[in-house]
Parts: C-alpha cells; structure tokens; sequence
C-alpha cells in the first residue's frame, strides 16, 4: 500500500495492500458470489450490481427517500476481519458479508472521509462505513454483536468495512495493489452512511 498525504509529515507505510477478491449480484440478497472482474463505473458503482446507481439502492434508504444520491456505491471490506471473526468462530468468506471487493493490507476502518483509493483501474472515495444490520444474525446468529460493538469510551465501533463512491471509473480484479491518497487535513473520521 502507498500512503500519500499532501501534508509531509505522512510517511508511506511501506508495505503492498492488495485485492484479495471480488463480488458483485444483481439481486438484493445477502452474500455476493467471487467473480473474476468487476467494472466500475464513474457516478453509479459496480456494473450488474444491485447497489449500482446515482441513487440509493439500498431497500431500507429507498423507502425514505429515494432521491438521496447513493454513497454507497461500493462496498469494501478487509480480510483481516474474517480472521477476526474466526477467532470468535465465525466461518465467514469473502463476498458473505455482501462486500464488493475484499482487500488485505489496509486499515479501511482508519481511513479519513474523502480518502480515494486507486484499486486496479480505479479511483473509489470512502464516504463511511457500513452500518451492520440484523440480516447479519439471520445469516449466522452472534456475528453481529461481532461486528458492531461498543468502545471503551462507550461509542458504538462498526467493523463491517467502508463504503464508497466510483470517482473513476474501470476494471478491478483480485491481485490488483491498492494506492491510497488521503484528503488534505483536517481528516474527518468516518461515520455510518
């Protein structure tokens, strides 16, 4: 992974982020199956998706207000948590938890709104992070309580991964490295959208 942050005082973390896989469906299910490749498009999300649009997708988001535009174009998660999650015995894979593209390497959750990750021939830009919900339970009871847990100081910590829109768009597959460039300062954290 390659940090770059207009402020000198960042240094590059030195090591190599990565593509782990990919997922897309166009049904509004629960897991996504792997595919070999997704395509991105600029203002809309993963083509053939059930999340793709300039509006929000989302069922729950579409019977509020449907007009709202879609922030949650693409959906990463980190690898990482399903190692996590098998430690509190959890058999979880990537795409189960209807990710789009799963990554290692890279602290998604640490990440400031506006960040823009460069994966493949993409630019997506993180706008927050997944709000997990009770469809997690139905499909393996406890696992929320697992991914949407309360901090010491009390504020409820999501580790369901991050959302994002296509700033530009093309073609990601699983090996592809992931640049990330963050926003200038100040660097908000990232809430639920």
């Amino acid at each position: 992974m390659t940090v770059t942050d207009p402020s000198p005082a960042t240094p590059s973390s030195g090591t190599t982020a990565s593509v782990v896989a990919v997922h897309a469906s166009g049904v509004h299910g629960f897991s996504k199956p792997s595919v070999d490749r997704i395509v991105l498009v600029e203002g809309v999300g993963v083509v053939g998706d059930a999340h793709a649009g300039v509006t929000v997708q989302h069922r729950s988001r579409v019977a509020r207000d449907a007009s709202q535009p879609n922030l949650r174009q693409v959906h990463l998660i980190h690898a990482e948590l399903f190692d996590l999650l098998a430690a509190a015995g959890h058999d979880v894979a990537p795409g189960d938890l209807e990710e789009n593209v799963t990554t290692r390497g890279i602290d998604l959750l640490s990440l400031p709104v506006g960040t823009r990750l460069t994966v493949g021939d993409a630019v997506v830009t993180v706008t927050g992070l997944r709000n997990p919900c009770q469809r997690i339970n139905d499909f393996q009871p406890g696992l929320l309580k697992q991914l949407l847990r309360r901090g010491d100081d009390g504020e409820v910590v999501r580790l369901a991964g991050v959302m994002g829109i296509v700033s530009r768009g093309g073609v990601v597959r699983p090996g592809d490295v992931v640049d990330v460039v963050l926003p200038p300062p100040p660097h908000l954290p990232l809430t639920r959208v």
